[in-house]
């Protein structure tokens, strides 16, 4: 699927709101829904853009290095087997 809304359009809404529009008009105004701004407020609430950039970029390291961790464990589970048989 496909996101809509990019992330640094998405801040903005969260910065329109702070103005003091009310969250209805907002949401009335861009077209989604209130329950759609609350779960971006808890995600992206006190964030600016720069801070959501090295958020993702934390977490597709995080991704990297995990994949990385379960190959070393793998490839160390199937040396072990491989030790186990011989002997």
């Amino acid at each position: 699927m496909k996101k809509r809304l990019t992330d640094e359009r998405i801040i903005g809404f969260l910065r329109e709101a702070e103005t003091g529009i009310p969250v209805k008009e907002l949401c009335r105004q861009h077209g989604f829904s209130e329950a759609s701004y609350y779960l971006w407020r808890s995600k992206f609430g006190g964030m600016n853009v720069s801070n959501v950039k090295r958020l993702k970029d934390l977490e597709a390291e995080n991704a990297r290095l995990k994949k990385l961790l379960a190959e070393s464990v793998l490839e160390n589970e199937v040396t072990r087997e491989a030790l186990r048989k011989k002997w």
